[in-house]
């Protein structure tokens, strides 16, 4: 009795989840995170028990059959679910479609061949080796597409793995005891049930939780990054200066400011569209041609800055002189008859600094030796330290050119 007052309000759980996952899906619009599938896997389990409840004891009957490919169905859900909340989305009905008749299909086979109790035992060994292996895939994807919640994955996993668990002594206890391990009123289906809707009740606001930061964290990125390149924006480069001073063996950073010769000429000549597609360009050259722990930031306009963590002055230079040529070497093509369009773009670099209340007048600095390297012909870097250093090519170019 007690076992059977647990599953009905765990139907009720489901059921109300699958509403409430309804509700945030929508609200969600493009970008809904699984959400809807969620709310699918809830109706199909909250069903499956609600066929349980009606079918009475163990045996073969449509509705009895129909609740086993439900329930089996109800985790594949989920699964599908989790693949499209990391951003690895698969078509969902077409799947479950598949599922189902297979697995209808093998249980129709084993109950005409083996009988009923092999039919339990099947659906209780798919659940155990289903929800096991949700179990490892989540602990495998922490270093992974799980890396940025990996407490919450690891809690999550271990859950699944406690359904898991049960499922596999469910199983062995009706290869020994036969139907009557599945007795509403025996504790294991008590503790059964109570674990299930213990997971009713924790894991659905644990899913409305890891969306919520999923959303937060998108926010935060969205935030500290330029939408138009994906580079940093100033408030998301001072965060990150921040974060390396912070440290007890925090290294010079050196600054380097980018800024495209005669951009002006690009977007009166091509159009502003080519003149964001250049800045793209510029964006994925200085990406490429700088080390991941570098800063790299668009400032607005049509300069760039990056800020390059434990480099020697001779090594910022060097690097400043590989971001110079890295742009020089872009060809856009498609818009001039002449030929592709290739843009250039002068540097300047600071002096080291070591405090995040040393940026501003570094950046003063850089800029202006980056000033005197527009006045020198462009196409080159300048050092803003006391003795003048700079890299320069051999003969002017021009900053936009047509290669024919």
């Amino acid at each position: 009795m007690v076992a059977t007052v647990i599953l009905g309000m765990l139907c009720v759980h489901l059921l109300c989840f699958c509403v409430m996952f309804m509700l945030i899906s929508r609200r969600l619009h493009g970008k809904k995170m699984g959400m809807e599938v969620f709310a699918l896997g809830n109706l199909l389990l909250g069903c499956a028990y609600i066929m349980q409840l009606l079918g009475g004891q163990p045996g073969w009957s449509l509705i009895s059959a129909l609740n086993h490919t439900l329930t089996l169905c109800a985790p594949v859900t989920y699964l599908l679910g989790a693949l499209h909340f990391f951003n690895r989305p698969v078509p969902v009905l077409r799947s479950l479609l598949a599922v189902a008749v297979i697995y209808t299909s093998a249980q129709a086979l084993v109950q005409w061949t083996l009988g009923q109790e092999a039919r339990q035992a099947l659906l209780a060994a798919s659940c155990a080796l289903l929800f096991l292996g949700m179990a490892s895939a989540l602990i495998s994807g922490i270093r992974s597409f799980a890396k940025d919640t990996p407490v919450e994955t690891v809690v999550l996993a271990l859950l699944i793995a406690g359904i898991g668990v049960l499922n596999a002594v469910k199983f062995a206890f009706i290869l020994q005891g036969g139907l009557e391990a599945l007795n509403m009123n025996s504790r294991f289906q008590t503790l059964f049930y109570l674990y299930m809707s213990f997971l009713g009740t924790v894991i659905p606001p644990a899913a409305v939780w890891l969306v919520l930061r999923r959303l937060t964290d998108e926010l935060s990125a969205m935030a500290a990054h330029d939408p138009l390149t994906q580079l940093l924006n100033r408030r998301g480069l001072l965060n990150g200066l921040e974060q390396h001073f912070a440290s007890r063996n925090a290294a010079p950073a050196h600054i380097l400011i980018v800024d495209i010769d005669h951009f002006k000429r690009i977007n009166d000549s091509y159009g502003h569209k080519f003149g964001d597609m250049v800045l793209c360009h510029v964006a994925e050259a200085i990406q490429k041609s700088t080390r991941k722990s570098d800063l790299k930031c668009r400032l607005g306009g049509e300069e760039f800055l990056i800020v390059c963590l434990g480099l020697e002055t001779a090594e910022a230079m060097r690097l400043a002189e590989r971001i110079r040529a890295a742009i020089a070497q872009i060809e856009i093509p498609g818009v001039s008859m002449h030929g592709p369009i290739r843009c250039t773009a002068t540097l300047g670099v600071s002096a080291p600094f070591m405090g995040v209340q040393s940026f501003d007048h570094q950046l003063a600095l850089a800029d202006a030796a980056l000033y005197r390297g527009k006045k020198s012909g462009r196409n080159c870097v300048q050092w803003a330290g006391p003795e003048e250093a700079s890299v320069e090519k051999p003969g002017d170019q021009a900053a936009t050119t047509l290669t024919v």
